[in-house]
């Protein structure tokens, strides 16, 4: 059986790449698109990390947003993506790495990760007390995405992470961003993290400190649940 943690092999994308066409983690697009289009708008310059490859770029292009740069640290892939879609000439494709992005600060007007974050937790043991390795490089990529993030920009995270999980990976004031939590799903849920930049947090999500232990924290996680904002289920 394949094991989860080769999700963070290079070599394991490569390979995979060169057989597979297409594969959405979390679902197909339509499971999230209400929530991502009353978010962003036709103008807004777009980056995607760790894009694999999902059709989410295409039906974003297709309902008008077509100002898209897609990232991925799978060479492989990036030059089947660029052949695959040459028509969508407004849409770009580069080999890069999340640990290292390479643009110049406030960049984007909305940055969307779907599952990538994930897939570099998937070695983790404990998810109440992730590694110190992994606190430092989670917080390095998401110190970066803050500073190509325009003022007023969003970043949008797609993940199963529940909220006594991932947001203490988020709420920190040096990211200059207030989180926003919307639920996908009826019996199985999906979560999307929207942080604003240039919001500051609120009071309960500057509860959350990822260099605590989260069973340390003096809230339950059925008390973090109740903080969503909008809840909206999807068939």
């Amino acid at each position: 059986m394949e094991s989860n943690t080769q999700y963070k092999s290079l070599d394991y994308w490569n390979d995979r790449y060169k057989e597979e066409d297409h594969y959405e983690w979390f679902g197909d697009y339509t499971k999230f698109k209400d929530v991502i289009h009353s978010l962003i708008r036709p103008s807004d310059k777009i980056l995607t990390l760790g894009c694999g490859n999902s059709r989410m770029s295409e039906e974003l292009y297709l309902n008008n947003f077509t100002n898209i740069v897609n990232t991925d640290y799978s060479p492989i892939l990036i030059k089947a993506m660029r052949k695959k879609y040459i028509s969508l000439s407004k849409m770009s494709w580069l080999v890069m790495d999340i640990n290292n992005l390479e643009f110049e600060e406030k960049s984007f007007d909305c940055i969307i990760e779907k599952g990538t974050l994930d897939a570099l937790l998937v070695d983790e043991k404990d998810p109440w007390n992730l590694s110190e390795e992994n606190l430092t490089r989670i917080d390095k990529i998401l110190e970066q995405v803050s500073k190509i993030l325009k003022y007023g920009g969003i970043f949008i995270s797609i993940t199963f992470a529940q909220p006594h999980f991932r947001k203490p990976l988020y709420a920190h004031d040096k990211f200059n961003w207030s989180i926003k939590l919307y639920t996908i799903g009826d019996t199985f849920h999906y979560f999307i993290y929207v942080m604003k930049k240039g919001e500051a947090l609120s009071e309960s999500d500057k509860m959350f400190n990822s260099r605590k232990k989260n069973s340390d924290l003096k809230i339950k996680p059925v008390e973090i649940e109740e903080n969503n904002l909008l809840s909206i289920q999807v068939d």
